[in-house]
């Protein structure tokens, strides 16, 4: 599916500074995506127009206190941490095992973090708020050499789908005759041209002809022996083809950007053996595992029933989730190929991040009030969220390899499309995130009808 003609491109070549000027067609080539929904797909359809709703708070939170339900869920998620943990150190010289483990890891610490963070006002906001900044330090640890191994694999299959396709089939291969043309103006009428094989024997002989022609005028002001040779070879000189450009330059491309990929993910597992072998990570385990057997909450925690405490901390996280989705450009993002996230730039991305941050804290408080209840929208909200940032990730890397200092022209253009490439995946679930949460606007609306 090509890239529609009113489609505003601003070639990435040229904000990346790689020598192409800015609003050109540069990026053109990458500005093809399957369909407004990208990779992505449209939202599924939900047939029942409660199921994103779900209720306030579950029957498990009946007869018993915020302490009781509040502990019970610290316990399991610490519980597992410290299970990740042993799978971790056992796993050895197994990277897949240890990669596994880590990810494990993480999710136990996320919960953790959110719980806390959600619920703050139901703990001793100290100790809460010093594990919360250790568990953040941790996470970020080891999430680094994952997002490099994950970045790497998605601009490895970018670069082979971009210089793969067969969009364009009136286009002959290279080394073939070019096919002729009928309708007015057309080859067709004018005659068949000389293959490009034989443009050279055609100019030689015209060449010759203008040699014999011209030894009997002998006047000052006719041309040369090679005047039309050079001509015709002149005219034999073509624009280089986008794609056999974009093909030379993939190669290289690729290879740089898994130099500095590779690079990366090795220094990020350096540093994750390092933290955790580390005296601030004992203490990070040893932290959890009191909060496995015993958690610091305040006494009115053991009082009040948790369906009177729980619910309101629950509900002003999914009302800041709320207020966030309300400052995004849903109306712009919403239209098809609007080329709004063509445009490379944290500040623009920012707030998508915060918003999938506030995200998985509503998600999390769910888990808490009503464990067996996953509101579906949500949970689909956030795989597009996930997507976003990888997308936005993987665009500033081919634009920090793009800045590269002498690196081919080709190379260069390679990177450019790429980045364009990457920038309409941000804006394919910019697009679809917001399908997805005006269905579930839709349908909150009609259970309170």
């Amino acid at each position: 599916m090509a890239q529609r003609p009113d489609q505003r491109t601003g070639g990435p070549a040229g904000l990346l500074g790689t020598g192409c000027e800015p609003g050109g067609a540069a990026g053109a080539r990458a500005a093809v995506v399957d369909g407004p929904y990208g990779p992505y797909g449209p939202p599924a359809p939900y047939d029942d127009p409660a199921a994103g709703t779900g209720p306030a708070a579950g029957p498990h939170l009946a007869g018993r206190t915020a302490e009781d339900v509040l502990a019970g869920y610290l316990h399991q998620q610490s519980a597992d941490f410290l299970r990740s943990l042993r799978l971790h150190r056992e796993s050895g010289p197994d990277a897949e095992g240890a990669g596994a483990a880590a990810r494990r890891l993480r999710r136990a610490a996320r919960r953790i973090s959110a719980t806390l963070h959600t619920f703050r006002p139901l703990t001793e906001e100290a100790w809460a708020d010093q594990l919360l900044a250790e568990l953040g330090w941790l996470s970020g640890t080891l999430a680094r050499e994952q997002a490099c191994a994950a970045r790497r694999d998605r601009l490895m299959a970018a670069l082979t789908r971009l210089t793969g396709r067969t969009d364009r089939p009136d286009r002959p291969e290279r080394g073939t005759d070019r096919a002729p043309r009928t309708g007015r103006g057309g080859r067709a009428d004018r005659g068949a041209e000389p293959a490009a094989g034989t443009r050279s024997t055609a100019a030689r002989t015209a060449g010759a002809r203008k040699t014999e022609t011209s030894g009997t005028d002998s006047g000052p002001g006719s041309p040369g022996p090679d005047t039309d040779t050079g001509s015709l070879e002149g005219r034999d000189t073509a624009v280089p083809d986008a794609d056999a450009v974009l093909a030379a330059g993939a190669a290289r491309a690729g290879a740089l950007l898994d130099r500095q990929l590779t690079l990366a993910r090795t220094r990020a597992h350096s540093a994750a053996l390092q933290a955790l072998g580390s005296s601030r990570f004992h203490a990070v385990a040893d932290s959890v595992a009191v909060l496995a057997s015993e958690v610091p909450l305040t006494r009115a925690a053991a009082d009040v029933p948790a369906g009177e405490a729980l619910p309101p901390l629950a509900e002003q996280a999914a009302r800041r989730l709320a207020e966030a989705v309300g400052a995004l450009p849903l109306v712009r993002a919403g239209q098809p190929y609007n080329a709004e996230a063509l445009a490379d730039g944290a500040r623009q991305d920012a707030p998508w991040h915060q918003v999938r941050v506030l995200l998985r804290l509503s998600r999390y408080a769910q888990e808490v009030l009503v464990p067996e209840y996953a509101d579906p929208r949500l949970t689909e909200a956030a795989l597009l969220l996930e997507g976003h940032r990888d997308a936005a990730e993987a665009a500033a890397a081919a634009a920090a390899a793009a800045r590269t200092p002498r690196i081919a022209p080709a190379t260069a253009y390679a990177l450019g499309v790429l980045h364009a490439d990457q920038r309409h995946q941000v804006e394919a679930a910019r697009y679809a995130f917001g399908r997805v949460w005006l269905s579930r606007e839709k349908a909150l609306k009609g259970v309170e009808r």
